[in-house]
């Protein structure tokens, strides 16, 4: 099959048959009645409505959404674009301000204009409780991830996977790595930026391989600034 012929939906509809899935979605009903939880559910796959599977030509794959009110979209690191940036977001612009030696440009904290452009934002976990961080680990959302990279894995080709931070550089075993690019640093997070993430040149490095395999580079700055 080629990639074209292959949807997310098809992969929706095997998943959502599956006992751990089916588990998944109950227990996030249960807990929304007592807890709040992020991001809304009209948002949790909000990333597969925005990137199309066959449109994707970066993967940047982070942990769980932002646990605060208001913050989570659905796209890992994304934000709406007028609310204030996160402090993981605000290093993701600094490192990439360094990349293109840009410095001045205040921007919007919503990465749509990636998405839309072929640049799949993941987190590995799609579901968080408030002010709880890490806290719907082995809730499933692992397993189902683990299927949306093979996916892409196995039906695209020349995908540069950016693995940020040690839950995302788990899923490296499950890629294809002479199909694929793979790109790792730390989180973005304040506590882990300086053990790598800073410095590690991604954004360039990322639309340095996108013109060697002849595809249009991605304009990290488009629809971006204020």
């Amino acid at each position: 099959m080629k990639t074209n012929d292959v949807q997310w939906t098809d992969l929706f509809k095997v998943e959502k048959k599956k006992r751990y899935f089916i588990q998944l979605l109950y227990r996030l009903k249960i807990e929304r009645m007592n807890q709040f939880i992020y991001p809304k559910n009209k948002l949790i796959f909000q990333a597969f409505l925005t990137t199309p599977l066959d449109q994707i030509k970066v993967v940047i794959l982070g942990q769980d959404p932002y646990c605060l009110i208001n913050q989570a979209t659905g796209l890992a690191f994304s934000v709406k674009k007028n609310h204030k940036i996160p402090p993981s977001l605000k290093n993701i612009f600094l490192e990439l301000k360094n990349n293109f030696n840009v410095s001045e440009k205040k921007m919007y904290g919503s990465l749509r204009p990636w998405a839309v452009q072929g640049v799949f934002l993941l987190n590995t976990i799609l579901t968080v409780s408030q002010g709880l961080p890490g806290s719907h680990k082995n809730y499933g959302w692992e397993i189902f991830t683990d299927q949306v990279i093979r996916l892409i894995n196995n039906f695209c080709t020349g995908i540069i996977f950016l693995l940020w931070g040690s839950h995302a550089r788990q899923k490296k075993k499950i890629i294809n790595q002479s199909k694929h690019i793979i790109l790792e640093a730390s989180h973005p997070s304040p506590l882990s930026a300086y053990r790598g993430f800073f410095g590690c040149q991604h954004f360039l490095k990322t639309n340095n391989y996108l013109k060697k395999q002849n595809k249009s580079p991605i304009d990290w700055f488009k629809n971006m600034i204020k």
